[in-house]
């Protein structure tokens, strides 16, 4: 066949529609209709002809983007020679991008992989903790207290130490340091989280392959940490005395006075909320717990018949619903409540939110106002809290049998019960206690214990009030 030449090559026109010209053996020369002139060769392997267009367009002379006519015809030649040895270029050059293409993915892979060993050899306490809190615990407040203890105490001081670097001294340490400023129990308590906790990584990895050294919190022995006159048990044994509970009911009076006689009130501390002060009296005289008490809904409490319905919901730990037999007392004190949030449905709504007040916040009130038992975390005095009181209103004897809480209202209720000779398991029932025994005995006995609590409760009720006349 005739080999076309670069004059002929240039001399190819475009038309309307795209074509071909043989310019040399298995060298053809495409001719799109905008004019551009691509270099397609042409071999036979295994029989079947194939087409392999060039990377570069025709042009005069080769640069980095134009194939001379010369460059081409070599090319061809080289390809066609390839073909005739059975080698197909144009699936050898799809087979070497395939190729190329599994490298670059295979080495970001193995850079990925590089990354997230490194990452994950460099895991962190609060990586742990972060996934901890989202997948290894639900406590009933959400997690809200855990959440506040670590950040407290534990992430600011080993939060950012590697899961392979960290020992039992850096456990030990921010445990010691919570002793050192006297909250031994919150020690103890996040003691238990930390054990939870890693008793939790140490089951899965990539956790588990950090603790090579095996769990430190397993050689943490908390009772060598807390103060020595620290009792393990948690046993606390305040209970307000009948001087006490008078001094607080005329302490509570004279805030309330104070307010009302200062010539300018905005100048004035305010007094204790007068619900804070209905709900210290109704867990007094019912020995329900503070966050029992908080929960409370009108729709629960009949002021016709003195009941206070409890739903096992609202108690600690799902145990059992409670039915509350109100005394005259205690039934009092819901009729002065009822003067200011009947209109509500809770008898101790939140100001900030839809909703009952947290058992919290009128526990930090208690608290607030007993500040010379309060420490900071140096182990000082507590400084003043933004928005929070600062004060010791609330301290009775003079603080010398120590702070009381709203907990030790429900011991103290229940001590005056024992005082009066009321039996311990009904005092149980009261405060709807776990009551012990076998399994056989709680499946087969079930009375309800309602005459016997009624009675209890009215004679706390009427103990209260002879304590209040005198």
């Amino acid at each position: 066949m005739a080999k076309m030449t670069v004059k002929q090559v240039e001399a190819l026109k475009a038309e309307k529609k795209p074509y071909k010209r043989s310019v040399d053996t298995g060298l053809m020369m495409r001719v799109s209709a905008s004019g551009i002139k691509t270099w397609i060769v042409q071999y036979v392997v295994d029989g079947v002809q194939r087409d392999y267009a060039l990377p570069k367009p025709w042009g005069q002379n080769s640069d980095e983007a134009h194939m001379s006519l010369a460059d081409a015809r070599a090319e061809a030649e080289r390809l066609r020679a390839l073909a005739r040895q059975g080698i197909d270029y144009k699936k050898k050059l799809e087979h070497e991008r395939a190729a190329d293409a599994k490298r670059i993915t295979d080495e970001a892979t193995a850079a990925a992989q590089r990354v997230d060993l490194e990452r994950s050899e460099n895991l962190t306490l609060k990586d742990l903790f972060d996934a901890w809190i989202t997948d290894g615990v639900r406590r009933k407040d959400g997690n809200a207290e855990l959440q506040r203890q670590f950040n407290a105490d534990v992430l600011p001081a080993i939060g950012a130490i590697a899961m392979r670097d960290i020992t039992e001294h850096d456990l030990r340490g921010v445990l010691r340091a919570m002793v050192d400023r006297g909250v031994n129990r919150s020690a103890v308590m996040v003691r238990n989280s930390l054990t939870q906790m890693f008793a939790w990584g140490r089951k899965r990895q990539p956790w588990r392959k950090l603790l090579v050294e095996g769990d430190p919190m397993e050689l943490i022995e908390i009772e060598k940490i807390v103060s020595p006159e620290y009792d393990m048990e948690d046993y606390r044994d305040r209970v307000l005395s009948a001087h006490e509970l008078r001094e607080l009911r005329d302490i509570i009076a004279k805030m309330h006075a104070d307010f009302d006689d200062a010539p300018d009130q905005r100048a004035t501390s305010r007094p204790l909320a007068a619900t804070t002060e209905r709900a210290i009296w109704i867990m007094l005289s019912t020995l329900c717990r503070v966050s029992e008490t908080c929960k409370a809904r009108w729709a629960n409490v009949n002021l016709d018949t003195g009941e206070w319905f409890i739903p096992k919901a609202d108690v600690k730990d799902n145990l059992a619903d409670l039915t509350v037999y109100l005394s005259d007392f205690a039934l009092a004190q819901f009729k002065l409540l009822h003067e200011r949030t009947g209109h509500t449905a809770w008898c101790f709504p939140s100001r900030l939110k839809d909703g009952p007040v947290e058992g919290k916040a009128i526990s930090k009130q208690l608290g607030d106002r007993q500040s010379m038992f309060k420490k900071d975390k140096d182990g000082g005095p507590r400084k003043p809290m933004k928005n929070r009181k600062h004060d010791n209103t609330l301290v009775l004897a003079a603080g010398k049998n120590g702070s009381w809480s709203a907990h030790d209202l429900r011991r103290t209720g229940a001590t005056m019960m024992q005082a009066m000779g009321v039996q311990l398991d009904t005092i149980d029932r009261c405060q709807n206690h776990v009551i012990k025994g076998s399994k056989v005995r709680r499946s087969y006995l079930h009375h309800d214990y309602a005459d016997e609590k009624r009675a209890a409760w009215l004679l706390l009720g009427a103990r209260l009030e002879a304590i209040f006349a005198e």
